[in-house]
């Protein structure tokens, strides 16, 4: 028994048009995340107390740039991501639903750029 539209077995596509995409995008960056904050985390518990030049010193090193370069890319990925399954699910005003996944968009961007910048200029004067 096939439950879709008339619409939608024309087109072929569910009544999201996109999730299986917007799943394995998620699904993606979760994975990308596990090393990446694994080794973050294993990072912090190393320098925990070390004095400043020290950590510094450590985050210039282009290898730990790099990775929190990307911890940086997949989490904001991640995090646009999540807030846009929420924002799709329970606002139900189409105008409201716009705004806030366009700020969504807007502060991703802002949040990613800051911290790229953050992490770029630490490794750059370290």
């Amino acid at each position: 028994m096939d439950m879709r539209t008339p619409l939608g077995k024309v087109r072929g596509l569910g009544s999201a048009k996109s999730g299986t995409e917007h799943f394995w995008r998620v699904r993606t960056t979760s994975l990308a995340l596990v090393p990446l904050l694994v080794f973050y985390v294993v990072f912090l518990i190393i320098y925990a107390g070390k004095p400043y030049a020290e950590v510094v010193g450590a985050l210039a090193n282009p290898f730990v740039a790099t990775i929190n370069g990307l911890t940086v890319i997949a989490s904001i990925i991640h995090m646009r991501l999540g807030m846009e399954e929420i924002i799709q699910d329970y606002i139900h005003s189409e105008i409201t639903k716009l705004v806030l996944l366009i700020l969504n968009a807007f502060f991703s961007l802002a949040v990613g750029g800051l911290c790229l910048f953050a992490v770029l200029k630490i490794a750059f004067a370290g």
